[in-house]
């Protein structure tokens, strides 16, 4: 069995082959996000705890939360659930999966390191591998470099150098765009989005107001018009009995 084993304290990751299977029983009959002792899998893991976070069996089926046994299921699987990724909106497909459960078929294990034992792992929890990238919203950025809101964020962008693929070329750097940054244009938006809403509320009263005094005319037009007719049907009557 292959164990795929992170530790993101210090974003490494290692990968060991066991073939002893009397080594892996630790693992038999364990669930996705249990956590395991590993001192069984040998000296240099004494005092480790590890969590399973899921796997695949040999035949390349991965392991699915929430399917309660150590075989293979065939679920429909729609927008939202893992082991599924929908290619058209509202999209499901029936797809098989592995259960949950750890068994001798799984041929790759993923687990992630949740306590530190006595002894580091060479090449795991011996080495820090630094982040690809840099902080991206306005926010995190000022948190990281312990700036005030009067510091302008844009001067402290992590910058990354881009070697190129053709000979002869120079390198270039890459920054992110700053997400959530206020700036003078952004305000100026902001005012102008407030003012069009309070323009629009504006309007909408007066379009009402308009509405209440046409609609009070017309009633009040209605009710002329039915004393007139009232008016003119009681002199035909006089005029008739006279």
């Amino acid at each position: 069995m292959k164990l795929n084993i992170a530790y993101p304290a210090l974003g490494s990751q290692k990968s060991i082959e066991i073939d002893d299977e009397r080594r892996l029983r630790i693992f038999y009959d364990k669930r996705m996000s249990a956590e395991v002792k590993a001192d069984q899998l040998g000296d240099e893991f004494a005092g480790y705890v590890l969590k399973i976070t899921g796997g695949n069996d040999k035949q390349g089926f991965p392991m699915k939360q929430g399917v309660l046994k150590p075989g293979r299921a065939s679920l429909l699987l729609s927008e939202g659930h893992s082991c599924y990724r929908p290619r058209r909106t509202g999209e499901r497909k029936r797809k098989t999966v592995r259960g949950c459960i750890v068994g001798p078929d799984i041929s790759a294990l993923s687990l992630v390191v949740v306590k530190q034992g006595d002894t580091p792992i060479p090449g795991l929890t011996d080495v820090t591998v630094p982040k690809r990238l840099g902080p991206k919203r306005a926010s995190k950025i000022r948190k990281l470099f312990s700036l005030s809101k009067e510091d302008d964020v844009r001067k402290y962008v992590i910058r990354r150098e881009i070697q190129p693929k053709k000979e002869g070329k120079k390198p270039h750097s890459k920054a992110p765009k700053i997400q959530r940054l206020v700036t003078p244009l952004t305000l100026q938006r902001k005012r102008h989005r407030m003012a069009e809403r309070r323009r629009a509320v504006a309007r909408s009263k007066e379009a009402a107001a308009e509405y209440a005094k046409l609609l009070a005319q017309r009633v009040k037009e209605r009710k002329e018009k039915r004393a007139e007719t009232k008016k003119r049907l009681s002199s035909i009557r006089k005029s008739a009995t006279a």
